[in-house]
């Protein structure tokens, strides 16, 4: 474990003590936006500083994101395809009530052609998304969701901490392709649908995000410390 690691951890611990009070919702929210900064771009949040996500994309190529040599069946394209879905639909669908940054426009600027957050993809499905997915835009679209997220944040009142999502935004992450009826995804909806907001920042903003980055951190080093470049994951 990294010391950016150790630290988050310290961090998340501390925020999960500030956001339960009123009293401490702005420092709460101070740390909500500097743990979220870690896991994105230094440009999201215009720190200037390079941030763990940063440390991720330095000297990656575009044949590394579909590489998954881990034995976990998942890409560096697809963790960040899957964090930022969640982040994406968690933000805006279940805290803002708003509509999500992704689009058709999106999609057909990412070249994919799905929706979902991922989780219910077979190995094979995994690869070929990750072969697929254009890796420039898929940067800018984390961006433009990183973006999103911070001002959602910044618009709280300490009131919206207790408040759980209502079951129209929750029909929404079916209806509008972020959720499938699978088994391996539709459990999200009743998952997201039992926290309030404080435990979506505290989750799938903040949290959720450093569950996945350290695991393609792992696979850039598998990548640099192997001789030649693996055709997908193994077995594959």
């Amino acid at each position: 474990m990294s010391g950016i690691e150790r630290n988050y951890i310290l961090q998340i611990d501390n925020l999960r003590k500030l956001i339960r009070s009123p009293k401490t919702f702005d420092s709460a929210i101070e740390s909500a936006l500097e743990i979220h900064a870690i896991s994105h771009s230094s440009k999201v949040s215009s720190g200037g500083i390079p941030t763990f996500y940063d440390g991720l994309l330095d000297g990656l190529a575009d044949e590394d994101y579909s590489v998954a040599p881990t034995g976990k069946n998942e890409t560096i394209a697809w963790h960040l395809w899957h964090i930022t879905r969640i982040e994406d639909l968690t933000g805006n669908l279940l805290i803002a009530e708003q509509s999500q940054v992704f689009s058709d426009e999106w999609m057909a600027r990412l070249n994919v052609t799905v929706k979902d957050t991922g989780n219910a993809m077979t190995d094979r499905q995994i690869i070929s998304f990750s072969e697929q997915v254009n890796k420039h835009e898929l940067t800018n679209y984390r961006n433009a969701v990183g973006c999103q997220t911070r001002k959602i944040l910044q618009s709280l009142n300490p009131s919206d901490l207790k408040r759980k999502p209502r079951a129209e935004y929750l029909a929404r992450l079916v209806g509008e392709g972020g959720l499938l009826e699978s088994k391996k995804s539709i459990w999200l909806k009743d998952f997201w649908g039992r926290h309030t907001v404080a435990g979506l920042i505290l989750l799938p903003l903040t949290r959720h995000q450093m569950m996945h980055l350290p695991d393609s951190i792992t696979i850039k080093q598998f990548i640099k410390e192997t001789p030649f470049k693996p055709c997908g994951r193994k077995g594959v």
